[in-house]
């Protein structure tokens, strides 16, 4: 059925996009009953209706099966931004107040750790008191995802490559290293040979890939002929870290962000320790968003504050 392109905003219910994305993003019928605290069949039923609207399939659904169609999947990357945008409209009205006001929504990856960064943000606080914040951390691609669909003011992450529909400034370069925890059998040791470890046992970062953001640190781990396969994986850090710490495997880690745990002897970095995997970090905005007055400053003083600075006053040596 082919759908008239202008009849169907004056015909679509918004409340059944509302629904929609809620079942996606519970994962079903019944957990977005719960979520939204209604029956089950008035959740199937506002599905029905919008499944009707649209004259496709947006879900397959059976007892022990739930997907979203291809249909389906563009209809809710739609939503997402068209209730990104709605949700915005408080901030934007409240804007026009004398007084510096409004939500800063900020998607961050969990290794994300700059003091520049942190000291333009405790500065903005004291200026503009009344501003508020959401700061979320997620895996890197979600950060993308969020940003594209118009869920947050900016993201702080890093990419393979430049996202499409976001626009991109590097914000600092760190050096990933690699670190084990006290029960390993390395912990302690100045004379460790790179060559002890082969075929060693690695924890790492979902992003940790031949052709991934982290390719720099999975050519590292090949070229020590450490084992293929991570034996534990996250998008968080403070959990890499927990797995080294519990003796899981070997991990990857910020040199920077990890320097205070071996100071207090929790982790220890073995070698090497020259020519280390070089990680960019970008902070990701998407030029589609209509920004409140709190998020252009912010992110003025941001650019402001990076642009003053040359890339080696930003960078987290090794």
């Amino acid at each position: 059925m082919k759908l008239n392109a202008q009849r169907f905003p004056w015909n679509l219910d918004w409340n059944l996009l509302r629904t929609f994305m809620v079942v996606v993003d519970e994962g079903g019928i019944t957990p977005a009953a719960h979520f939204l605290g209604l029956k089950q069949p008035t959740i199937s039923a506002a599905l029905k209706r919008l499944e009707d609207i649209v004259g496709r399939k947006l879900v397959n659904r059976s007892p022990r099966h739930f997907s979203v169609t291809p249909l389906g999947e563009v209809l809710y990357a739609e939503a997402s931004s068209i209730f990104g945008a709605v949700s915005q409209l408080p901030d934007l009205m409240s804007s026009l107040d004398d007084e510096v006001t409004g939500q800063i929504s900020i998607a961050v990856a969990s290794h994300v750790v700059s003091p520049h960064f942190d000291a333009v943000l405790a500065r903005f606080n004291e200026l503009y008191p009344r501003v508020s914040y959401t700061i979320s951390t997620m895996g890197s691609a979600d950060v993308m995802t969020h940003l594209q669909q118009n869920r947050v003011t900016f993201g702080v992450c890093l990419f393979y490559e430049q996202p499409a529909g976001l626009e991109a400034r590097h914000l600092y370069r760190e050096y990933f290293g690699l670190f084990c925890g006290p029960r390993h059998r390395l912990y302690g040791r100045d004379d460790i040979d790179p060559s002890e470890l082969k075929n060693e046992d690695a924890v790492s970062f979902h992003t940790d890939e031949i052709d991934g953001p982290l390719s720099g640190v999975a050519h590292l781990r090949r070229r020590l002929g450490m084992r293929a396969d991570p034996k534990g994986l996250s998008s968080n850090l403070p959990e890499v870290r927990r797995m080294i710490v519990a003796n899981i495997g070997i991990g990857t880690l910020p040199v920077h962000v990890a320097r205070k745990d071996v100071e207090s002897g929790l982790l220890w970095q073995v070698p090497p320790f020259k020519s280390l995997p070089a990680v960019d970090i970008h902070m990701l905005t998407n030029a589609k968003r209509s920004m409140n007055r709190a998020e252009k400053i912010l992110l003025e003083m941001i650019n402001a504050e990076f642009d003053s600075l040359p890339l080696e006053d930003r960078t987290y040596s090794a």
